[in-house]
């Protein structure tokens, strides 16, 4: 059976932050930021850029490329950041609501920026699964950026953090863009090494943890993860697209563009390299930064605007989120 993309949307703020001004809050030099950080700048949330309305707006925007009615959409999939306009809150619902997908149902889900990788697989998996589950609309926003104090130094590899919203529409049945095999990794290890320290039941909000800044992402031990992540986290990279590609009936040969999240711009030349693929199948996000689950959507979408795509090109999505959880998706573009 098969499940295709019909259409993506995406909407990036026009609010940005340059490398220069990233730069002089971090006490940084420019060149440090600009050529090992890989940002040359990144969109930052306008006044009215929250997290589930960005969704929206690039939902709306997938609809209307798809040509389609959003009454007919049957399921609506949350994949946007739990940082988002209210907490405790089923962000799918309210997307549902102002897209206007009356006859759908819809829910939330999270694996930080791994979440558009793992819930291509979910939605695929639930399409399959399910007959009366005919179309699905994954959704959500990104602004994740507000969370980052530039001058805490153990936080500085998420410094590319940026926000924007993605959407991507799934249809089953003799559709393009076909979604293969997806492989994921997850390993609890990591689970307490990038924390927002203040908010949750451990440490609830006070006056005390506003004041000192615990309501930022910290890393308790920086030297610990690094050690541990240099081990493990290239090598789950790969290991993640080399079995989605077998499970989909391809080899590395077989690649034809790598849809990366935004990562330093060693790591991502380091990814392709052991991939052997060409710099030119890829395209390096250092005018986004990081704008979590939405990059490989975006990425997706350069390279249709590029021309880096066919029919029949073999795509990698490739993805790493915090926690710390790895996985690749395969699609064949086109017809």
């Amino acid at each position: 059976m098969q499940i295709g993309i019909l259409s993506t949307g995406v909407y990036i703020p026009e609010k940005r932050i340059t490398s220069g001004e990233i730069a002089k809050r971090a006490g940084l030099p420019l060149e440090v930021v600009e050529h090992k950080m890989g940002i040359k700048e990144k969109p930052i949330p306008g006044e009215a850029d929250h997290t589930v309305e960005m969704g929206v707006r690039a939902a709306r925007i997938a609809i209307q490329k798809a040509g389609i009615d959003p009454k007919t959409v049957d399921l609506v999939i949350y994949i946007g950041e739990e940082y988002k306009e209210y907490p405790v809150w089923t962000a799918g619902i309210k997307l549902q609501y102002e897209i206007g997908a009356s006859n759908a149902w819809a829910f939330d889900t999270a694996l930080r920026c791994g979440t558009t990788v793992m819930a291509l697989k979910v939605a695929k998996d639930m399409m399959i699964a399910d007959d009366s589950i005919q179309t699905v609309l994954l959704a959500g926003g990104y602004r994740n950026g507000d969370l980052i104090n530039y001058e805490n130094p153990n936080t500085r590899f998420m410094f590319n953090l940026g926000a924007g919203g993605g959407a991507i529409i799934l249809q089953k049945g003799d559709v393009k863009n076909e979604l293969l095999g997806t492989h994921m990794i997850t390993d609890g290890a990591f689970s307490e090494d990038v924390i927002v320290p203040a908010g949750g039941t451990k440490t609830p909000i006070t006056k005390e943890s506003l004041e000192e800044g615990l309501h930022q992402f910290d890393v308790p031990d920086p030297l610990g993860m690094k050690q541990r992540l240099e081990e493990k986290s290239m090598v789950n990279f790969i290991a993640c697209i080399e079995k989605a590609l077998h499970k989909s009936g391809y080899r590395k040969e077989d690649i034809d563009y790598v849809a990366m999240l935004h990562m330093k711009r060693s790591a991502h030349t380091y990814v392709l390299d052991q991939l052997e693929v060409s710099l030119d199948k890829s395209i390096y996000l250092e005018n986004y930064g990081h704008i979590g689950q939405m990059d490989q959507i975006i990425s997706l979408e350069l390279a249709e605007q590029q021309g880096k795509l066919k029919d029949g090109s073999i795509v990698v999505f490739v993805s790493a989120g915090i926690g710390y959880a790895w996985g690749a998706t395969i699609l064949k573009w086109g017809n």
